[in-house]
């Protein structure tokens, strides 16, 4: 049976992987949502808007809405498909990324409810990276006897050293 680390890790996984392939087709394609859609495009003009290096850089509102879509896409596939160590580095990108999607909504001054979902999912994303990079914890496991009663500490050795004090 699988232990409750690994069954959280592969819940997060899947769960967090199929939620940023929605939400990055959504910034890629109308087809899901057309107001959904609307709302991105009008979203990612206004924080290009407000933060006049992209321009500077040649970033406009589409490559930067595309190209974030594109990424939460890829990396939610791999979040949800792949197994081992790619899943732990999409992981960490999907959280640069809401990190940067968070900071965009403080620059343009945003209400918490518009950008509570990238909160939750910025401290869930942050979670699985941690329970993911955490070592499997070893004491459970048996340890060897020793092989012989010279290896074995005698009853001395395991007693308590000291006065015990019963009141």
């Amino acid at each position: 049976m699988a232990s409750p680390r690994t069954v959280t890790i592969v819940a997060l996984s899947v769960a967090l992987g199929l939620f940023f392939v929605f939400m990055g087709t959504i910034k890629l394609t109308p087809r899901l949502s057309k107001d959904a859609y609307s709302e991105m495009k009008r979203a990612y003009k206004s924080y290009v808007r407000a933060l006049p290096l992209l321009k500077k850089m040649g970033i406009n509102s589409i490559l930067l809405r595309k190209s974030i879509g594109a990424l939460e896409v890829a990396c939610g596939i791999v979040m949800t498909l792949v197994p081992g160590r790619p899943k732990d580095v999409a992981n960490f990108f999907l959280l640069l990324l809401v990190l940067a999607v968070l900071f965009f909504h403080q620059l343009v001054g945003d209400p918490l409810k518009r950008y509570a979902h990238a909160l939750v999912f910025g401290i869930l994303l942050t979670c699985r990276l941690l329970i993911a990079r955490k070592p499997e914890d070893r004491s459970s496991e048996k340890k060897p006897l020793p092989a012989s009663a010279e290896e074995q500490p005698s009853l001395y050795e395991k007693a308590p050293q000291g006065k015990v004090k019963v009141s």
